[in-house]
């Protein structure tokens, strides 16, 4: 079958089908190439988080603290910053991969599990569980949180129109169901007063209280979750060409949509139950690897995964810097970093259309 003329996405870009020969061969070292350099930027930000905070460590401390276990440092590093920056590391990498998924699942490039209501369902779902049942262990809260996540999108699906959906309608039925939720979770707070220290820095979203058995827990949800995603990278490719298209080049939409949704669901509910609901990484990174990589899911998706939690916890490392001997919680600097960055997205592109 041969294609004349690919389709263009809700951002204008060219949709790349899935049987798409590989780019040439200096496009694809070019792509390769800056992978690395991401990695290599994760690997900069993951020694930041072991090394910066109240008692700042040099990058050989830092290192001493993280193998010797008779350096004094060791203490500080394994049962505060390790946690800590490996939660960063996963939960990132949950929030980017989301993204990416929702913004190809929806052809909406204002897609994200904040700006949707998606984090908002989950946080709900914790905080009920929290006040009104007494469960306050990750082990208890987390099948809230999936429930939660599993409930909002598909309720996000239905009202902004189910297959017909545009991004105006998806985007104002999420910013209400967001609204409301987020309502919702305040007045527990005010309300149930004894429970309000507990929830206070979770809502915000906060890598300040990890521990290593909520790592250890998280990441089965989310190893499971990023492998359903990147598995989802071709038939990605071949949905944004429309299902009839995607049909004759071999993808199931529906299967696809169902997978996808599935991921979502594992990536975000994990996130949100550890850490709280942070937004916006969702939105801002897909956006930037597509400036880097093009529309090929097959290079975007693996981008996610590594430069979301660049962001994130470079967005940690800045709270405490900024704060010190406080912090601001992470939540609050993606916040304020995301919120410019989508005006001028909304402002300079015209995706907004009914």
């Amino acid at each position: 079958m041969s294609l004349t003329k690919s389709p263009q996405t809700e951002t204008g870009s060219t949709a790349a089908p899935p049987t798409a020969a590989r780019p040439p061969g200096g496009r694809y070292a070019l792509r390769a190439a800056g992978l690395l350099g991401a990695v290599l930027l994760l690997c900069v930000l993951l020694a930041l988080s072991l090394a910066v905070g109240a008692k700042p460590l040099s990058l050989n401390e830092a290192w001493r603290g993280l193998t010797d276990s008779a350096s004094p440092e060791y203490t500080v590093v394994h049962e505060m910053r390790l946690p800590r920056t490996l939660l960063g590391l996963m939960a990132g990498t949950a929030l980017g991969l989301a993204g990416g998924v929702m913004q190809a699942l929806t052809r909406n490039p204002l897609a994200d599990p904040g700006l949707l209501g998606i984090n908002a369902g989950a946080a709900a779902a914790v905080v009920s569980a929290i006040s009104f049942l007494g469960i306050t262990s990750f082990t208890g809260y987390v099948w809230f949180a999936f429930a939660g996540t599993g409930a909002v999108s598909v309720l996000v699906y239905v009202v902004g129109g189910g297959r017909g959906a545009t991004p105006a309608r998806l985007a104002l039925g999420g910013a209400a169901l967001n609204a409301a939720l987020f309502s919702y979770v305040n007045a527990v707070q005010l309300l149930d007063t004894a429970s309000l220290d507990k929830m206070r820095f979770w809502t915000v979203g906060s890598l300040a209280g990890a521990h290593a058995d909520t790592a250890q827990k998280v990441v089965w949800f989310i190893l499971l979750g990023v492998l359903l995603a990147l598995a989802l990278a071709r038939p990605l490719n071949a949905l944004a060409l429309g299902d009839d298209s995607a049909q004759a080049l071999g993808a199931h939409p529906a299967r696809t949509r169902a997978g996808g949704m599935l991921a979502v669901t594992l990536l975000c509910g994990a996130a949100t139950a550890a850490c709280g609901p942070i937004v916006f990484v969702g939105l801002m990174v897909p956006h930037m690897v597509r400036t880097l990589t093009g529309p090929d899911m097959r290079w975007v998706l693996p981008y996610c995964a590594v430069l979301a939690p660049v962001l994130l916890l470079g967005a940690d490392v800045l709270g405490r810097v900024l704060a010190r001997p406080s912090e601001l919680q992470v939540g609050i600097v993606t916040a304020v970093l995301g919120g410019p960055f989508f005006l001028y997205f909304v402002r300079h592109r015209k995706v907004v259309r009914a």
